[in-house]
């Protein structure tokens, strides 16, 4: 695994995200994140805070700790 948690939870998101046909603006409005911070968070330049990642799990209808299923 790498050493930058980020990326491979951002790859998860988004495989999640596309294998459910879903836009990042569709999951930023399902979670109440913005757009950007969503491609952000796909691309691993952000670190999550343990609320979003929950808002992120529940708008995709997964346990948070499927998040981290890397």
């Amino acid at each position: 695994m790498s050493s930058n948690i980020r990326i491979p939870f951002g790859n998860r998101v988004r495989k999640l995200r596309q294998a459910q046909g879903i836009s990042q603006e569709e999951l930023a409005f399902s979670s109440d994140l913005h757009r950007t911070y969503i491609s952000d968070i796909e691309r691993g330049a952000r670190n999550v805070s343990l609320d979003n990642i929950n808002k992120i799990a529940i708008a995709l209808d997964v346990a948070p700790k499927d998040l981290f299923d890397f």
